[in-house]
């Protein structure tokens, strides 16, 4: 195949070479697209501005048209940005000075301006000899210490001036204010964030750069807008900050107002970044004449200056104002999303840029702005020292130096004689300038030199007075700590870290503000663990479903044998049945009496004081009225298969019957429940606990007798099935009361029992000698006494493993509730009675009995004196009403 070349062509005067078309096509379109790229269209990573954002602030500060000096014309501005570094039309240097100007384009404005710089509405800015302009404070920030040699110059277009290559920024520039732009085959779009956050995020990258991003997210949360809004969902935001590509999508700000007349309004406050108010509002009302959204009677733009945005929807008398809010977010740019992309100039190479390397790349760079700060400022006081030196030298020497230089022709020879002079006879300052710098910081030469010498011949006759000598000796002084100083910055880079950071949040305390935007979560983001406080709660169920929780530390110690507090106001034929302790973080599995398993979460109950009701079970899950709350059981996390593997449920009926089931069969929540046993007729669901396959199960009946057999005596089957006979009742008015599992491992749990007339003792799983109490055999069998049962105790109501470290819950069906500590239970036999645990009233009985960690608080201090027996009238709850007095003590121990 021939290759299209150019034709050949000589005369006398040219000489053309053949070259490849393709290959020249390729080559040059390659440096028009490398200029495009890094010349025009792409920010700098170091300081964030493209080429022509950075000429323009230079050459304001050439000009000295800073913050404290007056306005200049925009347009004398422009002309010396064209004439000597951006040699590009004047309308698109002036489009960029309007646009650092404008508050609702940049979140952080650079220039400050005065006149017509246009709107929000989309009005545009009056012409560039109408306005004037200043730098802005912030943009001052960007420009200091260019003078001290801290970044490159370039020559200018025509090589007739210089220019920074990038500017000695202190502020993240391009995190805070963003970027856009087009090159070619490819282009950028940055969002802009708050500043506070960013120089957070920046702090907490110094103090370890081995932070993750994830880490940095919790001080850069997302992008900040100057026009404010609601951030909608983070989901992209986070996939930008891990990747440099994402998508934000942000809604204006709206609320509803109300008429005199009774008609609602729709205000519209804030509007989403770069949308024009007047355009926004005129695609409302062509949505409206369309009949695309119906219920709108009038909208209209009463924004201004003095009170910002103020977009008013006034609506028709039927119409459902969030439904017409939701509409104008689907349908309108009222909610509007914007790609984000990275994209910025790195090394001289565009690069996608994540959080963590935007943040790593500026330190870096003002890392090496700060080393060439400091290296300049040592070379200019060690030069400045040198000439102070001299200054010093000759003072010291003054008779001799006057009597040199009138002996002197000419300057130079004066100069000559006195270099001489002070090297023949060695002339050095005293030591006592010197007695804190060691010899390697600052080391003076013998005699003058050249350069001091000259100065000495150019000093003034007023610096020979005493007074000026003080002078002399104290900037001298001063320099000698600053050279200090600065070789001790330059030799750590701990030191020049911590500057940056210092010099950082400088700049946070004069420029930091609060973040306008808001960010707003999906349902689907949301852990709503994380806006939970972690603590523990009781949760208490009444006989008639009424559920609550409330901090434990309400339910304060007692001595046993009190007489209780108050614990939940309940209807005369109500009580409370079901009381036990959970973290607000668990999820609780309830069990019903027929057998089914429902879920919920434990921050999910409604919370309550001691004396409030609750609220209905029925109202939190799916339980049908036919049925009943008979066994709960809470778990840390079902969705974690690894904390679940290996666990099993045991349930227990009050017939005898016994089940296993594995834990992870119940990790699947459904709304409507699961069937967790089958119950056969004439039986209910009583017990249910968590197991791991290694625990040792205690039934108890209500006659007094127990059994003990191990785990493994109950094979697991599945949630639908009857399961298998672990207790013999026999008598026809006899039932289980209670089940505990016990790990083989524990040997510290005792097993505490409880009657319904108050009664309770501990018992011990294994003697002194070390034989069982309760002796293992197989399940099925009859059991043997755990407690002596006489009309005094009344039948056993209760049992469950304790331990010393716990405290005692009792409920009783009036109400009452009493919190003692276990250890003041004492251990005595199977077959005795025990001791009374709480004073209960002839017509009341014990409800239920849970176990929580001992906790203590203020209130043990109005407890029951231990040596008498007397109880403080003011442990007793304040809310008792006379008529919830004792009408019969109860009997002596």
């Amino acid at each position: 195949m021939e290759e299209n070349l150019l034709p050949e062509k000589t005369n006398d005067n040219d000489r053309i070479i053949q070259v490849n078309i393709e290959e020249q096509m390729k080559t040059a379109y390659i440096d028009y697209s490398m200029s495009v790229i890094v010349g025009r269209a792409l920010p700098d990573v170091r300081d964030g501005f493209k080429p022509v954002h950075r000429r323009v602030l230079y050459a304001m500060h050439e000009l000295g048209n800073n913050s404290n000096k007056p306005y200049k014309k925009s347009a004398r501005i422009v002309g010396e940005v064209m004439g000597k570094y951006h040699p590009h039309g004047d309308a698109s240097i002036y489009d960029t000075l309007v646009r650092m100007a404008q508050e609702w384009t940049m979140r952080y404005v650079m220039v400050d301006s005065q006149g017509n710089f246009g709107n929000q509405d989309g009005d545009p800015p009056a012409a560039m000899r109408y306005t004037e302009v200043r730098l802005h404070r912030f943009a001052e920030a960007m420009l200091e210490d260019i003078e001290k040699e801290t970044v490159d110059f370039q020559l200018n277009f025509d090589d007739s001036l210089q220019e920074p290559t990038v500017l000695p920024t202190r502020i993240p520039q391009l995190l805070i204010n963003g970027s856009s732009g087009i090159a070619v085959g490819m282009a950028t779009n940055m969002m802009p964030h708050n500043l506070s956050e960013v120089i957070d995020g920046c702090v907490a990258y110094i103090q370890n750069q081995a932070i993750t991003i994830d880490e940095l997210m919790q001080h850069i949360k997302a992008p900040d807008f100057p026009t404010g809004g609601i951030i909608y969902g983070m989901d992209g935001v986070k996939q930008a900050f891990l990747t440099g590509r994402g998508r934000v999508v942000i809604r204006g700000k709206c609320h509803i107002e109300t008429k005199p007349s009774g008609r609602e309004q729709i205000i519209i406050t804030e509007a989403p970044y770069q949308v024009g108010l007047d355009a926004l509002t005129d695609r409302i009302g062509q949505l409206v004449n369309d009949k695309t959204i119906e219920g709108i009677a009038h909208v209209n733009n009463e924004s201004n200056s003095r009170e910002g945005t103020r977009i008013v929807i006034d609506l028709k008398r039927d119409a459902v104002a969030n439904v017409i809010i939701n509409q104008l977010y689907k349908y309108t740019e009222l909610q509007t999303s914007y790609g984000i992309n990275n994209v910025a100039i790195s090394n001289g190479r565009p690069k996608t840029l994540n959080l963590k390397e935007l943040i790593a790349e500026f330190i870096q760079f003002r890392m090496e702005v700060v080393t060439r700060r400091a290296k300049f400022e040592l070379r200019k006081a060690e030069e400045r020292a040198h000439i102070l030196e001299g200054y010093l030298k000759a003072l010291d020497h003054l008779d001799e130096v006057i009597a040199l230089i009138r002996a002197s022709q000419t300057p130079d020879e004066a100069k000559i004689a006195l270099m001489q002079k002070s090297a023949e006879e060695k002339w050095y300052l005293s030591q006592e300038l010197f007695t804190d710098v060691s010899v390697e910081l600052y080391q003076q030469a013998v005699g003058l030199s050249e350069l001091q010498a000259k100065a000495i011949l150019e000093l003034r006759l007023q610096r020979l007075t005493g007074m000026e000598r003080n002078k002399i000796v104290e900037e001298f002084d001063s320099l000698i700590h600053e050279i200090r100083h600065l070789k001790e910055l330059l030799a750590s880079e701990q030191l020049r870290y911590d500057l940056i950071a210092k010099e950082l949040i400088e700049i946070k305390e004069k420029f930091g503000d609060q973040r306008r935007s808001e960010i707003q979560y999906l349902a689907e983001e949301m852990n709503m663990l994380d806006f939970i406080k972690e603590e523990d709660v009781v949760i208490t169920i009444s006989h008639l479903g009424y559920i609550k929780r409330t901090t434990a530390t309400e339910y304060r110690q007692q001595k046993r044998g009190g007489r209780g507090a108050i614990g939940t106001k309940t209807r005369e034929e109500d009580y409370v049945e079901h009381l036990f302790v959970a973290s607000t973080h668990d999820t609780m599995l309830i069990f019903t009496e027929k057998g089914r398993c429902f879920w919920l979460k434990v921050y999910e109950i409604p919370e309550g004081d001691k004396q409030s009701k609750g609220r209905a079970i029925q109202n939190l899950i799916q339980i049908p009225p036919d049925d009943k709350v008979k066994a709960i059981l809470n778990v840390n996390n079902l969705e974690d298969k690894a904390s679940i593997a290996d666990k099993y449920i045991v349930l227990c009926t009050k017939k005898g019957i016994i089940k296993k089931t594995y834990l992870e069969d119940f990790s699947r929540p459904r709304a409507s429940g699961v069937n967790a046993i089958t119950i056969i007729e004439g039986d209910e669901l009583l017990e249910a606990k968590m197991t791991n396959g290694n625990h040792e199960i205690m039934l108890a009946v209500k006659s007094g007798r127990a059994i003990r057999f191990p785990e493994e005596k109950v094979r697991p089957t599945g949630r639908g099935a009857i399961g298998v006979q672990g207790i013999e009742v026999d008598e026809a008015n006899d039932e289980v009361v209670g089940m505990v599992c016990v790990d083989k491992e524990d040997r510290n749990k005792t097993i505490l029992v409880i009657s319904e007339k108050g009664f309770g003792k501990r018992t011990p799983l294994v003697d002194a000698d070390g034989e069982d109490v309760y002796r293992i055999t197989n399940r099925g069998g009859k059991g043997v006494k755990t407690i002596n049962i006489t009309e005094k105790t009344g039948n056993l109501v209760g049992i469950t493993a304790v331990d010393d470290t716990e405290d005692l819950i009792i409920t009783c069906k009036s109400g009452i509730t009493l919190r003692t500590p276990i250890a003041n239970i004492k251990e005595s036999g199977r077959a005795t009675q025990g001791v009374i645990l709480i004073r209960l009233d002839a017509d009341d009985a014990i409800a239920a009995i849970s176990t929580i960690q001992e906790q203590v608080s203020e209130t043990e201090e109005n407890t029951t004196d231990a040596e008498n027996g007397e109880t403080n009238e003011s442990n007793i709850d304040s809310t008792n009403n006379p008529s919830e007095e004792p009408t019969n003590p109860s009997p002596e121990n």
